[in-house]
């Protein structure tokens, strides 16, 4: 079995800030282009389902439509992400699913790009998930590569967290 304990961090953090996601700020702009807190969270939820279908072997389609979340978002997403957990822990060891670490990528830049947009700080967070993450990311995506979900790299400030470090590799602006 994948070891799945940083991708269980990362999921627990990125469900309770998704918690304090209320009609107030789903509105708001996030760092991702075009993207409202709320399509965001529509994008991670639906994302975190792509990962457990992908874990099960289930065909994905990355390009589809994502489905508004309905009602409490941060149940939405827990459910998702107990989806997930399971789909790894039944998993067989040689199963050819992205690994966790990819999976913590993805969350680790979201919750980046969520927690500034609602003005929260990302240092208090287990910076383990965004470093494992960032190990994943650099190994294999290159300025050939990056496509449009990612923009050049760019430098992170001084002193900047792990979580941050990833948003400037990821080609956020930081």
């Amino acid at each position: 079995m994948a070891d799945t304990g940083t991708l269980s961090t990362a999921l627990d953090q990125l469900v309770d800030l998704v918690g304090e996601v209320d009609d107030d700020t789903a509105a708001r702009p996030t760092p991702c282009a075009d993207w409202t807190v709320s399509e965001l969270v529509d994008h991670v939820v639906g994302g975190v389902g792509n990962f457990a279908r992908g874990v099960r072997g289930e065909e994905v389609d990355w390009s589809a439509a994502r489905a508004p979340v309905e009602g409490d978002r941060a149940a939405a997403l827990r459910s998702a992400a107990d989806d997930l957990l399971a789909a790894w822990a039944e998993a067989p060891e040689d199963a050819e699913a992205p690994p966790p670490e990819w999976q913590c990528s993805e969350l680790a830049v979201h919750t980046w790009d969520l927690a500034t947009a609602l003005g929260k700080d990302t240092a208090d967070l287990d910076q383990s998930v965004a470093e494992k993450g960032a190990a994943f990311m650099e190994q294999g995506l290159t300025d050939e590569n990056r496509g449009a979900a990612f923009g050049p790299a760019r430098e992170a400030p001084e002193g900047a967290d792990a979580y941050t470090r990833l948003a400037a590799f990821a080609g956020r602006e930081v």
